[in-house]
């Protein structure tokens, strides 16, 4: 070899190294546990949902998948500390239709929805369930109806917190049927079950994965599904559509983000682990069991999903006391 070629397989060596090195250094992932963040109190359906996913997605990256509370400020707190999080695909967040409505019921937030989030997968899908306590005098949704409407003002109903799914579920049957009942907002869905279940508050909507087994259970009577169609796992009630408002229809979903700057190498393989779980016999029958299903996709596919869901509140919003007193 030349004196010349040698100098030119040096150089090209040395111009190769920097990019060698930096290979070598970057950090593994998963280097540890990850936290997945439900901004929820425990026993809603979102926490429902993301500790059927947790272990499974475990399983597959290899890794334990940490399932943390963060309830408060309608689940703006546990949100926000997801957005600030550093991004390097350890710190998740498990979100649903809150996070698409926040941006149009609050002037101001501590993050920005679309600028601070990296949509990673779609998880799955389920109705909600209007249900009541059984002392309350009604069996269908005519009949709360007509007595709402006897008592206006003077019925109360519980949510998870302004901006959850079932209090957008409720804000839109308030609306489509002309009933004015009173909003009782809690941390969660779980301490507002709980209310419910013992009577404090006669009525909510809550997500179908907690509905079941309050209803077979006889703890509470489900009078309309929000969806455009019955539910396996309850059968027997019908679509608030079916009951006399045809074209009602609030859907929920659940969904993985992480920060905005988490590496796209990291979003692809969260994306194909989390599909990848959502494919197995076991999640599928547990979802259904629950009243969901398993929905999947590709991260861009989520990102235009809560693209299209905030300009959608934006617009059913807008105006609203609740917009303006923000």
């Amino acid at each position: 070899m030349t004196r010349m070629k040698i100098l030119l397989s040096m150089a090209g060596l040395i111009a190769l190294t920097p990019a060698v090195v930096f290979a070598a250094d970057a950090p593994a992932w998963p280097a540890r546990p990850l936290r997945m963040i439900v901004p929820y109190a425990p026993g809603g359906g979102v926490d429902i949902m993301a500790r059927i996913l947790a272990p499974r997605l475990g399983e597959r990256i290899g890794v334990q998948v940490v399932v943390e509370n963060r309830s408060g400020g309608n689940t703006i707190i546990g949100t926000d500390a997801v957005a600030k999080a550093v991004p390097d695909g350890h710190t998740l967040l498990f979100g649903n239709p809150a996070l698409s409505a926040n941006p149009a019921l609050n002037a101001s937030l501590p993050y920005d929805t679309l600028r601070d989030f990296a949509p990673v997968a779609m998880v799955a899908a389920s109705f909600n369930v209007l249900v009541v306590h059984p002392a309350l005098p009604v069996k269908t949704v005519r009949e709360l109806v007509t007595l709402a409407r006897s008592k206006p003002g003077q019925i109360n109903y519980a949510s998870a917190g302004e901006g959850s799914a079932i209090y957008l579920a409720m804000a839109m049957f308030q609306n489509t049927a002309g009933i004015d009942v009173v909003h009782i907002p809690y941390k969660g869905a779980g301490p507002a079950m709980v209310d419910v279940v013992g009577g404090q508050v006669p009525m909510m909507f809550i997500a179908s994965p907690p509905a079941v087994s309050y209803i077979t259970s006889g703890k509470l009577r489900g009078l309309g599904v929000s969806g455009n169609s019955r539910l396996a796992a309850l059968p027997a009630i019908p679509t608030i559509a079916e009951s006399g408002y045809p074209g009602f229809e609030v859907n929920n979903w659940y969904g993985v983000l992480a920060p905005a700057e988490t590496p796209r190498a990291v979003i692809a393989r969260l994306n194909s682990e989390i599909n990848a779980s959502l494919a197995s016999a076991e999640f599928k029958e547990r979802a259904a069991a629950l009243g969901a299903e398993a929905s999947g996709g590709t991260a861009d596919q989520f990102g235009r999903r809560l693209r299209d869901e905030i300009a959608l509140w934006r617009k059913v919003f807008a105006g609203s006391a609740a917009a303006k007193a923000k």
